[in-house]
């Protein structure tokens, strides 16, 4: 676990400092200097492109990711990576035609509630198209064990180029309009940086020749771009379903609750960066005790720091909407279900990475398939047929992931004989209960605190509450010895303060 302790410590700061810029931008700056309808616009584009992507990335990232370990010679992996390189233009191409050549009917479909969509309905391709090489070239990053420099361009440069162009907008340097214009911009400018940064890492002798093992990539990519694709609808159709119901604004206060619920994923995402292609070695090499460590060591890791954010999110929840305007304050279920959601995914440690990159990896289309049906169909009845609002679409993806993930439970453990348990699960899963239900309902006074009754800001509110939290969640994990690897880091980290 040393690489990958190593380099997720340096992606999740990364990650959190993207979160950090993303949460300026969402919580004050989008709200404050683009109109509602603007910022709903962009949630709306950015979503769609989304569930575009994964047929454009033609399923490559995935595919680098579990077979360029397979091979041994410079020769093998040249010819694989030849061949892959292109094969998103196969898909990406006849997209953008199709897409030109039907461009006024699309448009005018998307745009029939809200005709502020029908000008931009091409920037979907576009933002999707950088994205999908942008993940090819990250994943060749990936394979080199090489994730840091990726995982900042992916969780940072967005962000510090949105928090640019706001202000830019605020100054009136440039108009709403062209704020989606250089921010498509900077997705282009994103991929070719990293495109870059790949070769520099390990450039192949461009060859004509296939893999010996091509059918079999070209088959796993199939399957992965369809069980993508359903991923990504189970996503984001909730924010692309909203616009075709209300004013496109409901899509920006949506968007707010699942930003806000979404921030304790940022340790999954840090350390699958490393483990996804760690495993995929393991169980090429056929490592299974290695396979089995790296679950149980990914699960209770991630379960400990994604369920610290949880408490903090949620008991923090009421001061931090008091921060902003008041139609962003309703979505407090939302995020309690979305903060689950991300936790529980967590818990699950490198679970999908295992069915992905082994021989089971077929399994992955069907489910797909069905949560992405599932996902759906419970959308229309809870969005549409019972008018529950965005509540409603948030119990949909709620309910649909998490029977999703708890069959993934289930499928490893009746094909590995594995499972992320162990007896300090259950300790992890008491702490985080116990300080929830002792938090969520409890704030520092918010006047009378000083003789001259000056009542507490609620930023100082959150800060003081997240202090005392995270005190009284170190202690217990450090001893009730929760994690060794947690350990070994406080122990260092003391003797760095004692000399």
């Amino acid at each position: 676990m040393g690489i990958v302790l190593k380099q997720s410590f340096r992606n999740t700061l990364f990650i959190y400092l993207g979160f950090a810029f993303g949460g300026i931008n969402t919580l004050f700056l989008y709200t404050r200097f683009l109109e509602d309808e603007y910022y709903g616009l962009v949630t709306f584009l950015l979503s769609t492109s989304n569930l575009l992507m994964p047929f454009i990335a033609f399923g490559i990232h995935h595919t680098i990711i579990k077979f360029y370990s397979s091979y041994f010679t410079k020769l093998e992996k040249d010819q694989f990576l030849s061949a892959v390189l292109f094969l998103p233009l196969f898909i990406a191409l006849p997209i953008g035609f199709i897409g030109n050549y039907f461009y006024e009917q699309i448009s005018n479909y998307l745009s029939v509630e809200n005709p502020i969509i029908k000008n931009y309905t091409y920037i979907i391709y576009l933002i999707a198209f950088t994205c999908a090489y942008f993940e090819v070239f990250y994943a060749w990053a990936k394979v080199q064990f090489q994730s840091v420099f990726g995982n900042i361009l992916k969780e940072l440069w967005n962000r510090v180029v949105v928090m640019i162009l706001l202000f830019a907008v605020y100054f009136q340097w440039i108009t709403k309009a062209e704020f989606i214009y250089y921010l498509t911009g900077a997705y282009f400018l994103r991929m070719f940086v990293m495109m870059f940064y790949a070769f520099s890492l390990y450039f192949p002798k461009l060859s004509l020749t296939k893999p010996k093992n091509f059918k079999e990539v070209l088959r796993f990519s199939l399957y992965i771009i369809m069980a993508g694709s359903a991923g990504a609808i189970i996503l984001d159709i909730d924010k692309f379903m909203i616009p075709g119901k209300e004013a496109i604004e409901k899509a920006a206060y949506y968007s707010v609750a699942v930003f806000i619920g979404s921030f304790i994923e940022a340790p999954s995402r840090a350390m699958l960066n490393i483990l996804q292609p760690l495993t995929s070695k393991t169980l090429n090499e056929e490592n299974h005790k290695e396979v089995a460590s790296l679950y149980k060591k990914s699960s209770i890791n991630l379960l400990l720091i994604s369920g610290l954010f949880f408490v903090l999110v949620n008991a923090n929840l009421n001061q931090l909407f008091s921060l902003l305007p008041k139609e962003y304050a309703g979505g407090a279920l939302v995020v309690l279900m979305i903060s689950f959601l991300k936790m529980y995914n967590g818990f699950l440690g490198n679970n999908g990475a295992i069915i992905n990159n082994s021989k089971f990896y077929k399994i992955t289309l069907p489910s797909s398939l069905i949560m992405a049906i599932s996902v759906y169909l419970l959308n229309k009845l809870f969005y549409y047929k019972l008018d529950m609002g965005t509540n409603g679409l948030a119990l949909a993806t709620l309910i649909v992931i998490l029977c999703a993930n708890t069959f993934k439970l289930y499928f490893v453990k009746k094909k590995f004989s594995i499972t992320p348990f162990t007896n300090k699960t259950f300790k992890m899963f008491f702490i985080i209960a116990g300080l929830y239900f002792g938090f969520i309902f409890w704030d520092f006074p918010v006047d009378n605190i000083f003789i001259w009754e000056f009542p507490i800001h609620p930023i100082i509110n959150i800060i003081l509450k997240s202090i005392l939290i995270t005190v009284i969640y170190i202690y217990l994990i450090f001893k009730l010895n929760i994690s060794n690897e947690f350990d070994i880091l406080l122990q260092k980290f003391y003797k760095r303060q004692s000399k």
